[in-house]
């Protein structure tokens, strides 16, 4: 149920038939949680919290540093030093106070991920590292959440969503059935090593955000089983289509035990198969 404030603050998406008050409803009782609060995580929490996502969870155990304010733009000079999680939520609930919002300080691992995951409805990847994202994949499979994806790499962006039925005779695709397996620690360039373009994370942010309002009010044509590549410097995209990995149950763990056992920092070691697309950080 909607409280008139609320309707005359969403009024736009009341408007929409698409949406209307009963998808404005479903945003209100959705649950998403963010992992990453950086450069696509700032405009991934600013649309969810505006689209008025009822409860937002917010995981980063990193510190505000004054590079970050080239991209992230959720922070200011004065927020420099600080947890990005607690400044997040902090910023987020003066911008809108119909929202709850948990934030989390603790580093995402095998150990934490599945208490943390449990109440949410859906994920999004927003993180700058293989591990994690593995770690992410491999939770919302046992889980059954759908995780939505994103990834930049300098001048490129990449969005997809995993763990979404696109066929009701198959089990959905995961990350792994575009990257079945982490490539060596020692091939991995981060962003400081070789630069990112201050608007990209938003481009491919609000993108992740945009399926994330679809996902929960069930319109539109949803990023399942297609990754979607954009090219900030031609302004180019493109969708690639991908299926299940034919070695995905070789893959993935079959229990939460099995998923705490793995160590997602340098598992990089189990079977790689030729990639379809370069994969981004």
């Amino acid at each position: 149920m909607l409280t008139n404030q609320e309707k005359a603050r969403y009024s736009r998406h009341l408007a929409l038939a698409e949406i209307g008050v009963n998808g404005q409803g479903k945003l209100k009782s959705a649950a998403v949680l963010v992992v990453g609060a950086g450069g696509l995580g700032a405009p991934v929490l600013q649309y969810l919290a505006a689209a008025g996502v009822g409860t937002i969870g917010i995981i980063d155990d990193d510190f505000i540093s004054e590079s970050n304010l080239q991209r992230q733009v959720i922070y200011r000079e004065s927020d420099i030093g600080k947890p990005k999680s607690i400044v997040a939520s902090k910023h987020l609930k003066e911008f809108n106070s119909y929202i709850r919002i948990t934030a989390y300080t603790d580093r995402l691992k095998s150990s934490n991920v599945v208490e943390i995951f449990r109440p949410y409805d859906i994920i999004v990847d927003c993180t700058d590292n293989f591990g994690t994202r593995y770690l992410i994949n491999d939770a919302c499979f046992l889980l059954k959440k759908p995780m939505i994806y994103g990834s930049i790499h300098k001048f490129q962006g990449q969005v997809s969503v995993f763990h979404y039925p696109t066929d009701a005779n198959t089990s959905p695709p995961t990350y792994r059935c575009l990257y079945p397996s982490p490539p060596k620690p020692s091939t991995i360039q981060n962003c400081a090593e070789i630069g990112v373009l201050g608007v990209l994370p938003g481009i491919i942010g609000t993108m992740q955000a945009n399926e994330a309002i679809k996902l929960i009010t069930g319109i539109g044509d949803v990023l399942g089983g297609k990754l979607f590549v954009f090219d900030a410097l031609t302004v180019k995209s493109t969708i690639v289509g991908f299926t299940k990995n034919p070695d995905f149950d070789s893959l993935m763990p079959k229990t939460v035990e099995e998923l705490e056992s793995r160590n997602y920092i340098y598992d990089c070691d189990l079977p790689s198969k030729p990639q379809i697309a370069k994969i981004s950080t």
